[in-house]
């Protein structure tokens, strides 16, 4: 069904819609850098999840629990930016641009600003979901802990094979990580998988095996460049610095460690392998056509 989304399908509609998100998103870029990781991460949470459709952007309302009150959805944050996105193409075009949209085409300009490849060929025609899914997440989205089988198999599951979960996971490049999310490697006993001098530097940014999920602890997904989707992540997993055991995952796999490998050595290969995974991923069960609704507001079903 992805097929019905077309490239440039607000060419007559909102001729300058794409323009305007990614003026939004390269202004908010400049203001607060992080948004640009959230944008990447928004088209993960959202897509993975029966359908790119916004059901991510819901609020709790009207019998909806909202979606971001899952433990797997943990941490995401920057969602206020979507409406200034969203008022900035309502002030252009009113009730005509879909939040599932500006999900999709924000993702493909913050991996840009991020130092990753452009990524052409984006098809646009999403509309919004007027249900959330928040009860059924943890089918969708792996958990840093999973096995790389049941990981795999869930990207499978989006159509995603093996070489496209290795880059997908590759956006773990940037962006930070809770330490919520780490001290299970570092505490009682540390992982040995993880090199000795990193385990001491991720103790000295999470000294709490019980880390308060409201305190601002963290550490970076890569602190050579951690603001530039590269392949110094596999480079780390190979030198034994995966942050989360998902990452470090990939290296023990003999399904993923090749493309490990491939890579740590070839940026541009890897750039090319995460721009073909996350349009898929970009394309998952949309909804079209006469399909859910154009909301006015991404947080709110429109109230007829």
């Amino acid at each position: 069904k992805g097929s019905e989304l077309q490239l440039n399908y607000y060419s007559e509609s909102c001729p300058r819609a794409e323009e305007i998100v990614k003026e939004e998103v390269t202004q908010l870029y400049h203001k607060h850098g992080n948004t640009a990781v959230s944008w990447v991460r928004n088209l993960f949470h959202d897509c993975m999840v029966k359908s790119c459709d916004a059901s991510l952007l819901l609020e709790t309302t009207n019998g909806i629990i909202s979606e971001k009150t899952a433990k797997r959805n943990f941490g995401m944050r920057n969602f206020k930016y979507v409406d200034v996105i969203k008022e900035a193409l309502e002030r252009e075009c009113p009730m005509t641009v879909s939040c599932a949209d500006i999900i999709a085409l924000s993702a493909r300009d913050g991996v840009s600003l991020l130092g990753g490849p452009s990524i052409d060929g984006m098809k646009t025609g999403r509309r919004d979901s007027k249900e959330s899914y928040s009860s059924v997440i943890d089918d969708f989205i792996p958990n840093h802990n999973d096995t790389m089988t049941l990981v795999l198999a869930q990207f499978q599951n989006v159509g995603i094979d093996a070489e496209g979960t290795v880059a997908l996971l590759g956006a773990h490049s940037v962006g930070r990580v809770h330490c919520v999310n780490i001290v299970n490697r570092l505490y009682p006993d540390t992982d040995p998988t993880l090199d000795p001098d990193y385990a001491t530097y991720l103790k000295g940014r999470c000294p709490n095996p019980q880390p308060d999920q409201k305190e601002v602890e963290y550490a970076r997904n890569d602190r050579e460049t951690p603001m530039v989707i590269d392949n110094m992540y596999y480079k780390n997993l190979l030198s034994h610095k995966g942050l989360l055991l998902i990452d470090q995952q990939l290296t023990s796999d003999t399904s993923t460690y090749p493309f490990v490998e491939k890579m740590a050595s070839d940026n541009g290969y890897f750039h090319d392998a995460i721009s073909k995974a996350l349009l898929l991923l970009s394309e998952n069960n949309p909804l079209t056509g006469d399909e859910g609704e154009i909301r006015r507001d991404c947080r709110y079903i429109n109230q007829e």
